[in-house]
């Protein structure tokens, strides 16, 4: 009888670490990272928002997931090969910051879902179908539309209520930039106020083309971000410091950097929201019919130590 009891109890054990292992958590999840700029970027670098998006999602970094970081370092050409990379280790999902960095992702593949952390706008640049029903393996967050940019001439507008003649600084290399510069200039037309174009793709343009405006007697300058822009935050406002230029930009790092005002979607908060669209696809929802979300929320930030450097502020 024991002999029989002792033999139940060995097949009871030897069973016991199957029903173990049978309750063991999911393997933890990849999500790779695909940026166009370094790491040392504040803006559109905003890992710690997705982080802690994904912890109030009650995803653990190092239990539930890791991250796969991958940066261009500005050398735009390479991050194909990045994002390839990125799908040769079977990421679950693919996390791009800026147009280039999504269109490298799918082209990459057709597969594994993507999500926009930031970009202008994703149904003019041919990234998504529609914003409610993006299609294919791409869904996330837009931060840009035309129009915000004629607020943008709005505000300067108001600071400035002699303003005749405002620049218009973009990169002729970005997929929102004929959409943006016609708004802006129908509403400069509307307005009375001539708008003069200004085309930069490097930061040699940059410097000729604000000493062009200059010549050109431009009374302020309005700038329109994009993934090569927002790397030169720094470089664009002491250049409208030095030229005693009011200016204005999309996002707030303008004017950490010394801008005179911004007006925009918060880009943070994009990083923090991108963690809802990673957590709906690890749920199994499929990104193509996750409608792509748009900012509710804009905010006004000015520089008042550079606003009283510009005398024709009233």
């Amino acid at each position: 009888m024991r002999r029989r009891e002792f033999i139940t109890l060995l097949g009871g054990a030897a069973a016991w670490p199957t029903k173990v292992g049978a309750q063991q958590p999911e393997r933890m999840r990849r999500i790779g990272f695909l940026f166009g700029r370094p790491p040392s970027d504040r803006d559109l670098n905003h890992l710690d928002e997705f982080r802690r998006g994904m912890h109030d999602l009650s995803h653990m970094e190092g239990k539930d997931f890791v991250l796969e970081l991958r940066y261009a370092d500005r050398q735009y050409g390479s991050l194909t090969g990045l994002a390839e990379e990125l799908v040769r280790l079977k990421v679950d999902v693919i996390v791009a910051a800026g147009s280039p960095s999504i269109r490298a992702a799918q082209q990459a593949t057709t597969t594994i879902p993507i999500v926009m952390a930031a970009t202008g706008d994703p149904v003019a640049s041919g990234l998504v179908t529609s914003l409610a029903r993006p299609g294919g393996n791409t869904t996330g967050l837009s931060s840009l539309s035309p129009d915000l940019y004629t607020k943008h001439l709005q505000l300067i507008a108001m600071l400035l209520p002699k303003l005749a003649r405002v620049a218009v600084l973009t990169n002729p290399g970005s997929s929102t930039h004929n959409a943006v510069l016609s708004a802006v200039e129908n509403a400069g037309q509307a307005a009375g106020i001539t708008i003069h174009p200004i085309d930069v793709g490097t930061p040699e343009e940059i410097i000729r083309g604000f000493a062009n405006l200059k010549q050109a007697q431009s009374d302020a300058v309005i700038v329109v971000p994009d993934s090569f822009l927002n790397g030169q935050t720094q470089q664009i406002a002491e250049l409208s410091i030095k030229y005693r230029l009011p200016s204005t930009m999309g996002i707030r790092e303008y004017v950490e950097s010394g801008g005179l005002m911004s007006y925009g979607s918060n880009l943070a908060d994009h990083f923090r929201r991108a963690a809802t669209y990673v957590d709906k696809i690890l749920k199994g929802a499929k990104p193509g019919e996750i409608p792509v979300e748009q900012p509710t929320k804009f905010e006004l930030v000015i520089n008042l130590k550079t606003a009283n450097t510009n005398p024709q502020i009233e």
